[in-house]
């Protein structure tokens, strides 16, 4: 197998992670869209329009700051524009996301959760745009540490690595399986899914990254592990309360 994995037609090479990237997006919103007309969502269409917005606003804002925060660029002192735009992680857009959606609610007054909705096309859309971080290869930056496992990879510099792109793909289909079984066995309070689903991911990338060539800062910690303990300590009554996810029967 050689990195990166393009679709070559002819003479052209287009890049299967942009193109993975744009269905993870595409698809995603369908996905949403289709549970939506499924569902009685609570959440008027001209609010949920305005909440996707502030979503994507903090999202973008955000996975920029953290992305920039853990690259080569900022380490190496480029403090340009350009390099604060050329850098982003998903984690840092779905913190920025739910600070975004956050505010706007409280601005428009909207109290229920909007993030359960949108729980499984998130998913989706990860596992898909992921599938696109393992075919770049060593161009996308989410491989792991040289490793032995019969399983690394090589992803073209002639170490075999963690496919920990891989690891996190894993990690979302065991989400996806385990919030659907809860579902059938409880009934979860209102925001309890995605509050389950972010919890779990904020912890799973904050050990993933230590298998990760990360720059990190004199506390042992990367950027991005920074902003998952601000994510994990933003759910603090998860972990403390946990039963107060489910509603009594």
């Amino acid at each position: 197998m050689t990195f990166p994995i393009n679709i070559k037609t002819g003479s052209f090479e287009i890049s299967s992670h942009l193109i993975l990237e744009l269905l993870a997006y595409s698809i995603g919103f369908r996905y949403f869209l289709f549970l939506r007309k499924r569902t009685n969502d609570t959440i008027s269409t001209e609010h949920r329009s305005l909440i996707f917005i502030a979503a994507a606003a903090g999202a973008f804002l955000f996975s920029r700051i953290v992305g920039y925060l853990d690259s080569n660029d900022f380490f190496n002192g480029n403090y340009s524009l350009a390099a604060l735009y050329g850098n982003k992680t998903i984690l840092g857009g779905l913190l920025g996301g739910l600070i975004g959606v956050e505010i706007c609610k409280k601005i428009i007054g909207v109290t229920t959760s909007s993030g359960d909705l949108m729980t499984y096309p998130l998913l989706l859309a990860m596992i898909i745009g992921r599938i696109g971080c393992f075919m770049a290869g060593l161009e996308d930056g989410t491989f792991g540490t040289a490793s032995a496992l019969p399983w690394a990879i090589d992803f073209g510099d002639g170490l075999r690595r963690h496919p920990t792109n891989l690891y996190e793909i894993l990690f979302l289909l065991i989400t996806a399986l385990f919030l659907v079984v809860v579902e059938k066995k409880y009934t979860l309070q209102n925001g309890a899914r995605f509050k389950l689903f972010l919890f779990g991911y904020l912890v799973f990338r904050f050990f993933i990254e230590f298998i990760k060539p990360v720059h990190r800062f004199e506390i042992g910690l990367s950027a991005i592990q920074l902003a998952c303990v601000c994510g994990i300590l933003y759910y603090y009554k998860l972990i403390l309360r946990p039963a107060s996810l489910f509603q009594n029967n």
